[in-house]
């Protein structure tokens, strides 16, 4: 056997029957879509990937902030003001509200539980909120209010996944992902698609919610820190100098893109993608996560505090990140599943400690971002993956000590800033009580379709065949549609 054969041989061998049928989905199966007029893969250029790319429509937004809540805020505690559900604390919850329903831990009849916390109106817009932010109180009129959110999920790791990947189970594109796969980024030298995180957990469904799924792995998010080197090993070890490293990265470079013809693999240009951005980020990551540069006026406004990891230090790095033209900046915080269980979740102790975490940062970003002309461009969101219940949660069928609330996927708040929504602006609202969405109910996926909008793209035509679908965040099985309402 010469080496001609040998070579064909191993070539074959490279073609596995897994590789073979997924090159048909975006091959064969992509003709056919073609020949059909409804190919919708985007034409991507191998060697960049993240280039920039055009929309469907003008976009009202040029870039996303998303802050999460973990664990989900009581929104019954902060922007829902029901009345009547103060009128009915601590009397039993009616049999009405507890047939048919399911509940993380709730058993028997719970006891009704009112807002721990007084509410008034504020801004000009006179929107409700309680005494809990007094920070964000300030720029209330910035804000687009959702309270008429909706999930099917109570569980957070579902719940997480369904809000941030259009499903509820594992292995779908984060709506990070699908951003930077429809507009790539506007800084070659710093991921598309960055994430951070504290309150010293991850979010209960793991890095599935900043994952790309079945998108390529160059738009999956790039979790980075606040502290320390913004990625581990970033630096060139000790002996190394950096034009070692890009030697060394050229010759790797070399062998990926021989196996990239050879087989055929997209993951290997992304490979080869990945390493060059690794090498750009050595410089300018740095730069960009060094917060000693900022003066010490935007310290105090933030309450960042350097050398730990915090969520000041998070809201910050999201500002100066989206100066440089990160697409995609996704910041989770850890610590709001309310159940009352002890001090740091009960409503009146620990979720007023978080409280005060956020208040004064998310308040500092918004007034931030608007000085410096960011703000217009940047779309900022605020959730959790749920709401609470109005009914304090009790363990066993037992009321505990301390005062929480258990998971209620039937309604929660949303909130949106900047970036193409209208300000001052409610939509939505729930029941007398708080416990259900009743109008203009939006779901997960038209949150999707809305956010996709904003963006500049059809929701329906920014798509990706995967599994003989053409998949997309806004769920290609359950109606959904673009809250129209919402958006200036």
């Amino acid at each position: 056997m010469n080496l001609f054969q040998q070579l064909r041989i191993d070539r074959a061998r490279h073609q596995t029957r897994r590789h073979f049928l997924q090159n048909c989905s975006v091959g064969l199966g992509g003709l056919w879509l073609a020949s059909q007029g409804r190919g919708s893969v985007l034409q991507k250029d191998p060697a960049n990937p993240l280039m920039p790319d055009l929309s469907h429509f003008a976009p009202k937004a040029k870039r996303v902030i998303y802050l999460h809540m973990a664990g989900s805020p009581s929104q019954l505690e902060l922007f829902d003001h029901k009345p009547e559900l103060t009128k009915l604390d601590g009397k039993e919850c009616p049999q009405e509200y507890l047939e048919g329903k399911q509940f993380a831990f709730i058993q028997g009849v719970p006891k009704m539980l009112g807002s721990q916390f007084p509410f008034h109106q504020a801004g000009q817009s006179g929107q409700w909120i309680s005494d809990r932010l007094p920070h964000f109180e300030k720029v209330i009129d910035e804000v687009c209010f959702i309270k008429s959110m909706w999930t099917d999920q109570f569980n957070h790791g579902p719940a997480q996944l369904l809000l941030h990947t259009g499903s509820a189970i594992p292995g779908s594109p984060s709506a990070g992902a699908w951003a930077t796969y429809g507009l790539g980024s506007e800084n070659a030298n710093l991921p598309g698609f960055i994430v951070l995180t504290s309150g010293g957990k991850n979010p209960d469904a793991g890095k599935s919610v900043w994952g790309s799924g079945y998108l390529p792995s160059v738009y999956q998010g790039v979790q980075c820190r606040s502290q320390g080197e913004p990625v581990l090993y970033l630096s060139n070890p000790d002996g190394v100098s950096q034009a070692l490293r890009r030697r060394t990265l050229d010759a790797l470079n070399d062998l990926n893109q021989r196996v990239s013809t050879e087989v055929g693999d997209p993951e290997t240009v992304t490979r080869i993608a990945q390493y060059e951005m690794a090498f750009r980020m050595q410089i300018h990551a740095s730069d960009a996560f060094d917060l000693k540069q900022e003066p010490e006026a935007i310290h105090q406004k933030y309450g960042t505090a350097l050398g730990k990891e915090s969520f000041a230090n998070n809201c910050l790095l999201a500002r100066r990140l989206a100066e440089r033209g990160v697409r995609f900046i996704q910041l989770f915080d850890w610590g709001w599943d309310s159940h009352g269980t002890g001090p740091q979740t009960d409503l009146r102790t620990g979720f007023v400690d978080k409280c005060n975490e956020i208040d004064k940062p998310i308040a500092a970003l918004l007034n931030d971002l608007k000085q410096r002309g960011l703000l217009d461009e940047t779309l900022v969101i605020w959730s959790g993956e749920f709401g609470r219940t109005p009914m304090r949660e009790n363990r066993g069928g037992v009321e505990m000590r301390n005062v929480g609330r258990d998971h209620s996927p039937s309604a929660y708040t949303l909130w949106m800033a900047g970036g193409g929504v209208k300000q001052g602006f409610t939509y939505g609202e729930t029941d007398p009580i708080g416990y259900e969405a009743a109008v203009d109910k939006v779901s997960a996926h038209d949150f999707h379709a809305t956010l996709m909008s904003l963006l500049g793209y059809d929701h329906k035509k920014l798509t990706y065949p995967y599994q003989g679908l053409e998949q997309r965040l806004s769920n290609v099985t359950k109606p959904s549609r673009v809250v129209k309402e919402v958006i200036a």
